[in-house]
């Protein structure tokens, strides 16, 4: 369990710890309350017990090459939490379907300069109001999000390299590459047809990115390491990754948001989006997630100035929730400071090995 962290890196072998501690800063706190007395038979129903909240037991851990922070408190698990009951998920996107902007792409939705790529099971389209110059879609053939196949998810990233392909050869000097998946609303999808977005974009990689890629460089530079590579085998030393097929995952010790995987390969290949695949499955099969969040980013797609060299191809997924509830799960908290989190990375670690094997 994460609330024994510390305790875990301190029965490491000396040189796991010593690497651990170079990537990593975990500190443990104890939050103290007392409940009144008229409070107690709510606290029992809410919590399981009064002790478990007189006592809290809070893991800030911090990436100190990186920044990124997260503070675990399982209890925010089981706070109260508004949500308007809607129904079932696949009823809300039947009734939506009825006005449904993307069931037909080549008449309701614009196409890029050089046209569409048509994919097996889907079909890529011009953003309409843009992130960035070089914005597209790809949209999926089937309506429900949820109703993703291995085959399926493999020709929706097929067809957002094909759109940056093409794109390349009309503006070369664009060689950043970002996709991304919103699945639903909780995850920030204004339409709920199925569909992916895609971007190239010049000069540099988007600022969280180009972040990434300096706080590696930094550490290259410090310890001769590369940072990715010892990313993985710190999560690996404690229980917390596995390496399938020349695939590395991760149930990351800072997750910006519950149950964080990260999925690292030298490329893009079969074997990558094949474990996409079995962690959105195992996100929508065994752990009943049913919105989320994935993003991939490769290194550039040509030459560039500054040094890409040990960055690898990395895929984020991260849970978003119950779609009915009402609450947003990011804060101010998330925002300015740190993230906050329920979930525990080891328990995500059994998941994911369960369902990989």
């Amino acid at each position: 369990m994460v609330t024994n962290l510390e305790e875990i890196v301190d029965s490491l072998p000396a040189e796991e710890k010593s690497l651990f501690q170079r990537i990593y800063s975990v500190t443990a706190t104890v939050g103290e309350l007392h409940a009144p007395q008229s409070m107690e038979p709510w606290v029992r129903q809410q919590f399981g017990s009064v002790d478990a909240v007189t006592r809290q037991k809070i893991v800030r851990v911090t990436n100190i090459v990186t920044y990124e922070g997260t503070l675990f408190n399982r209890l925010r698990a089981f706070r109260p939490i508004e949500a308007e009951e809607k129904g079932n998920i696949d009823v809300q996107l039947i009734n939506a379907s009825e006005n449904d902007l993307f069931s037909y792409p080549e008449e309701a939705t614009p196409e890029d300069l050089f046209g569409r790529v048509v994919g097996k099971h889907c079909v890529t389209a011009s953003n309409i109001a843009k992130y960035d110059g070089l914005h597209g879609l790809v949209i999926f053939n089937d309506f429900n999000p949820l109703h993703f196949s291995r085959e399926q998810v493999i020709d929706y990233i097929d067809v957002a390299q094909e759109w940056a392909k093409r794109v390349q050869v009309k503006q070369p000097e664009a060689r950043y590459f970002f996709f991304i998946w919103n699945c639903l609303w909780r995850a920030g999808a204004s339409i709920y047809h199925g569909h992916a977005q895609v971007m190239l974009t010049r000069a540099q990689h988007y600022a969280k990115i180009e972040g990434l890629r300096r706080a590696a460089l930094s550490y290259k530079q410090d310890y001769g390491s590369n940072y990715f590579k010892d990313m993985f085998q710190v999560h690996h030393s404690i229980g917390c990754a596995v390496d399938k097929e020349g695939v590395k995952l991760l149930a990351h010790l800072t997750p910006f948001k519950d149950n964080e995987v990260i999925l690292m390969a030298e490329e893009p290949n079969l074997s990558l989006k094949e474990r996409i695949y079995e962690v959105l499955a195992c996100f929508r099969d065994k752990m009943g997630v049913t919105s989320f969040n994935l993003g991939m980013v490769t290194p550039p797609l040509g030459e560039t100035e500054e040094s890409w060299e040990g960055f690898p191809v990395i895929v984020w997924v991260i849970d978003r929730g119950d779609p009915n509830i009402q609450a947003s799960d990011v804060g101010g908290m998330e925002i300015y400071a740190s993230s906050v989190v329920s979930s525990d990375p080891f328990e995500l670690a059994r998941q994911l090995r369960q369902c990989l094997d």
